[in-house]
């Protein structure tokens, strides 16, 4: 199979049948064999219904269903499990990401040998104010923190070679940053190119101004889980020691000049009336704390198998169309 396109959705009924019609053009155009996964993220509208009626009318047309919504990671997360075909292409279903822009993508995939290609929005016809100016932030800090030169890391149409979507997890809110973990994973022929981003035609945005400050937090989250995960001693480790260290050595001189001052019969206060003492105290304890941090990081890593478990309630896979 030449192109599995993934669609996470949440409340886009009046948008599918739309995007489903411009898709089947596009892949009859250009003979490309191809699937189509829909993931609804517990909608509340008809998508689902719409879902069953395409996947009846085209069996290339596929579904999943969550009984809650679990977020956009999650949706990507299940539609990588199931796609079959060489190029993965993830898009959005609100009729902003393009499909006429699927087979320049499938050609640097399969041609340019890209792993991945990240779309770039380069006009959009979003506020400037409330997303465009906070958008350039965010991305700007991801490519310096990253190393990656992507200029729209949270464009929601991308391609992937299948070896990709197989070797990693998304899990959280961390589609964002699918191209850093990505990179991590060993996939380091990243390349973009620029997409058309069209207005919305149906519904309202799902996402608000709070998804900027959760990027931040996800940003660091997903460094720190890239780097150590592996090796949480090493983080914790590090610190530990050197808090300890500190204390240590704070107490030691303490000591030293409590000494001398009464070898040679010096009036000096005790060691527990000076407010170092208590820092170097905090120090030894905090350093502790941390060395103990590592340490049960490192045994729950070893012995925890790492899993997302969702709850499905429906699926329309495999050739059958059998509804689970």
């Amino acid at each position: 199979m030449d192109i599995s396109v993934i669609v996470p959705l949440f409340n886009e009924d009046e948008s599918l049948p739309h995007l489903a019609e411009w898709i089947t053009r596009v892949m009859t155009e250009h003979k490309f064999s191809y699937e189509v996964i829909m993931v609804d993220d517990g909608s509340k509208d008809k998508s689902w219904e719409v879902i069953e009626n395409l996947s009846k009318e085209n069996p290339a047309y596929k579904g999943v269903k969550f009984r809650r919504n679990y977020g956009k990671s999650a949706a990507l997360n299940v539609g990588f499990t199931h796609a079959q075909g060489d190029v993965v292409i993830t898009m959005d279903a609100d009729l902003q990401d393009s499909p006429d822009e699927i087979p320049e993508l499938y050609r640097m995939i399969k041609e340019d040998g890209y792993d991945l290609v990240s779309g770039w929005k380069k006009k959009r016809y979003d506020s400037k104010l409330a997303k465009n100016l906070p958008s350039k932030l965010f991305n700007a800090t991801t490519r310096k923190m990253s190393g990656i030169k992507l200029h729209d890391f949270n464009c929601g149409l991308k391609a992937y070679r299948k070896d990709v979507v197989k070797s990693i997890e998304v899990y959280g809110e961390m589609h964002r940053y699918i191209p850093v973990i990505a990179k991590w994973a060993g996939f380091t022929k990243i390349g973009e190119k620029v997409v058309q981003h069209r207005k919305r035609e149906f519904g309202v945005t799902k996402f608000g101004l709070d998804r900027f400050i959760n990027g931040y937090l996800d940003l660091f989250s997903i460094m720190f889980i890239s780097k150590f995960s592996k090796k949480p001693m090493h983080f914790f480790g590090l610190i530990g020691s050197v808090f300890f260290l500190l204390g240590l050595i704070s107490v030691i001189v303490l000591g030293v000049q409590k000494l001398i001052a009464l070898s040679n019969q010096v009036p000096m206060r005790l060691i527990t009336d000076s407010p170092y003492f208590y820092l170097a105290l905090l120090c030894i304890v905090l350093g502790t704390l941390l060395f103990v941090t590592g340490f049960l990081a490192e045994l729950m890593g070893r012995n925890s198998p790492t899993r997302n478990t969702y709850l499905i309630e429906k699926e329309l896979l495999g050739d059958d169309k059998e509804e689970k």
